[in-house]
Parts: C-alpha cells; sequence; structure tokens
C-alpha cells in the first residue's frame, strides 16, 4: 500500500472520530434540553428517534450514489453540516427548532458514513491487513462517539451547554485538511460500472446471507441505542448525577466500544467467526441483569457492568461489515449504508416507542426484555455460509 493510500485512510479516519463525536453530543445533554423546554422523556426519544433515522437510514441510499461516483463531495459536505447543527441543538428556543437543527446536523452524519467507508475498503483491500484497517476506521468512529459525550458534558457543566457551537471549529478545521489530503478516487481509478438504484437495492436485499448479517447488526445497535439513550434519563432523573458523570459513563462504553471493534480482527482469528458473533450476542443479558441489580447500591459495579456491555456488543461490528462487503463486493459502499445506517435508522423508528415502555415500566426492565432478543436471534448464526467466514 502506497503512502498516499495510508494517509487518506488516516484521515479519513481522523474524520471518523470528528464526524461521530458531534453525534455523541446529543444523548448526555438531551435530558437537559428536555428540562429546559418542559418535554418528556418519552417525547426526547422520539426526537433521539428523528435523530437516528435521519443519521442512519438513509446511509444505503447515500451509499448507492458514493458506489456510482468517485467524488469526494458527501465526505466532505457531511463533516461540515454535522459540524455546524448539531453544536446548535442547545440553542433551539422550542422543540421544532431542535428537531430542524438535529434533522440537518444527523443528514451530514448519513453522507459522511457511507462514501468514507467505501473509500477506505477500496484504498484498504479486503485481505487481512485491509480488515484490520476497516478496523481501526470503525473504532476511530466509536472513539469519537465516545469523546462526544465528555466534550458536551464537560461543556454543559464548566461553561454552559449554550457554549456548544465553539466546537464546530474542530469539525470545520478538519474538513479543510481532508480537502486537501484525501485523494479523488477518479485520480486513482477507472470510472465504476453504474448500477442502477433498484437493480442494486433488490439484490442486496434478496441476498439470504445479507439479511442474516443485518438482523446482527440490528441486534448490536439495539442494545447501543436502548442504553445510550435511556440511561441519561435515569441517571439524571432517579439517580441525579451530573452532567460530567453522564458524560464520563457515555465516554466509557463507546470508548470500549471503540476498543471492541479495534480488537474484534484478533479475537475471530484466534476463537474463530461464528464463535465471536455468538459471544457477543449471548453475553449482554447477564450483563444487563447484573446492571439491574446493583445500579442503585453499587454504582462501581454498574458502571463497569455498563462498560463491559459497550465492549461485548461492539465486537460484531467490524466482523459483519467486512463479511458484507466480502459477500457483495461489487456494492461496497451501499452494503456500509445497510450496517452503518441501514439498521440503526430501523432501530431508530422503535426508539420513540422503547421511550414509551420505559417510562411506563421502567428503564432497567425494558432493558432486560431487550436484551434476550439478541439471544434469540443469535440461532441465525448458524446459517451463515462456512466458506464467508473462513
Amino acid at each position: 500500500m502506497d503512502s498516499q493510500k495510508k494517509k487518506a485512510i488516516t484521515w479519513l479516519s481522523l474524520g471518523h472520530l470528528i464526524n461521530d463525536s458531534y453525534t455523541g453530543f446529543i444523548n448526555p445533554i438531551m435530558p437537559f434540553i428536555a428540562a429546559k423546554l418542559g418535554i418528556t422523556m418519552a417525547i426526547a426519544t422520539v426526537v433521539l428517534s428523528i435523530s437516528n433515522i435521519f443519521s442512519s437510514l438513509l446511509q444505503p441510499i447515500f451509499g448507492f450514489f458514493a458506489d456510482n461516483m468517485l467524488k469526494r463531495v458527501f465526505i466532505f459536505w457531511g463533516l461540515i453540516m454535522t459540524s455546524i447543527f448539531i453544536p446548535l441543538t442547545p440553542l433551539a428556543p422550542n422543540v421544532y427548532v431542535l428537531i430542524l437543527f438535529i434533522i440537518l446536523g444527523s443528514l451530514g452524519s448519513s453522507f459522511y458514513h457511507p462514501q468514507s467507508t467505501g473509500f477506505v475498503n477500496k484504498f484498504a483491500g479486503t485481505d487481512d491487513d485491509g480488515a484490520r484497517k476497516m478496523g481501526v476506521f470503525i473504532s476511530m468512529g466509536s472513539i469519537g462517539y465516545a469523546l462526544g459525550p465528555l466534550i458536551a458534558a464537560a461543556v454543559t457543566q464548566y461553561f454552559d451547554m449554550h457554549r456548544m457551537p465553539v466546537t464546530s471549529i474542530m469539525g470545520l478545521t478538519l474538513a479543510s485538511f481532508m480537502f486537501v489530503c484525501v485523494p479523488k478516487l477518479s485520480d486513482m481509478y477507472p470510472k465504476p460500472e453504474y448500477k442502477k438504484f433498484k437493480e442494486s437495492f433488490v439484490t442486496i436485499l434478496s441476498n439470504s446471507t445479507m439479511n442474516l448479517l443485518m438482523i446482527l447488526s440490528m441486534m448490536k445497535v439495539l442494545i447501543t441505542t436502548s442504553c445510550c439513550t435511556l440511561l441519561p434519563f435515569l441517571w439524571k432523573n432517579e439517580m441525579h448525577y451530573s452532567p460530567i458523570y453522564i458524560g464520563v459513563a457515555l465516554f466509557l462504553f463507546v470508548l470500549a466500544g471503540g476498543v471492541g471493534s479495534l480488537t474484534s480482527r484478533n479475537i475471530e482469528v484466534r476463537y474463530g467467526t461464528k464463535n465471536l458473533l455468538y459471544f457477543s450476542m449471548i453475553i449482554t443479558l447477564p450483563m444487563i441483569v447484573l446492571f439491574h441489580l446493583t445500579y442503585q447500591h453499587h454504582p462501581i459495579i454498574s458502571l463497569v457492568t455498563f462498560v463491559i456491555i459497550g465492549y461485548t456488543t461492539m465486537l460484531a461490528q467490524p466482523v459483519t461489515m467486512v463479511l458484507g462487503q466480502k459477500l457483495l463486493p461489487q456494492f461496497k459502499s451501499i452494503v456500509a449504508g445497510f450496517m452503518n445506517g441501514f439498521a440503526w435508522g430501523v432501530i431508530a423508528i422503535c426508539l420513540s416507542l422503547i421511550g414509551l415502555c420505559a417510562q411506563k415500566f421502567g428503564i432497567t426492565n425494558v432493558l432486560m426484555f431487550l436484551s434476550v432478543l439478541p439471544v434469540i436471534t443469535s440461532y441465525i448464526i448458524k446459517y451463515i455460509p462456512d466458506e464467508l467466514t473462513d
């Protein structure tokens, strides 16, 4: 791999870190924005659902355009939009403006992910070294998503959340550097054969193995999203913890997820792909039960348990991504859109109902119920073809 490709992967990974740090702003400060605007947890989860829908569900569509063009337009404008609009959310005077800021910022994230993932896959290749570089790229996003709550919580507690727009500087600066340092694919590769929209999506959605991989991705997203959305309300409203505690807890959770993504390849090589997937799906249930039993009287144990959940749920993400792109290499960016985005978007549609149930039945009770679902769906792992996982 030449130095230009290595440099491009580095900048795209840094962009992933910064982009996802902005998307990580929302969860820790949403209870405080909700209190400021006078909205309930159920309404707040609807707002967060909208955020996830626009940042995730549309990614396969943008992935289609990314696969049919070699330009970098989505990468730069995506990062710029996220950098500007997400930090503006604490300034929203009402819930409607809040939703507008979240939609525009989330669209930016939806622009960035499929094209940047497609670029990294193109530069890195699909061998073992390429898989590790994809793991690094994904883990940088997880680390950014971990830093986001820490940054947002620190600004909220020590400066006031209305100072959040100052953080736009880091994303806008990085976008400028990426414009210079990330080459156009058109300068390095021939123009791809144009793929028709309908045929592309029919090919992907009619592939039974791809559907299995997407279900596994959805189960991982279900636990991650539910924990990161609901537990800040538990900590603020029931435990009366400070913004910085909430930010640190989410930071550790997602940082552990980044470590999980980074180490997944080594664990996969040692123990096998399917064994890693089984472990990642099944371990969540006992961990959620332990959190439920300890969060009121043993906060240290519950925090450690929460961090372990972050690590184990993210172990499978790079694996399912690489398997999907290996299965359908002609649709790398669209596959990335489905794995990164569509799974999050589908769960986001359910998030409003999850929030309503959590308000009625209790947050930890709902999380325990949800953690049963990955255990049940782990049965489908046996149907992933062995030739794909070898």
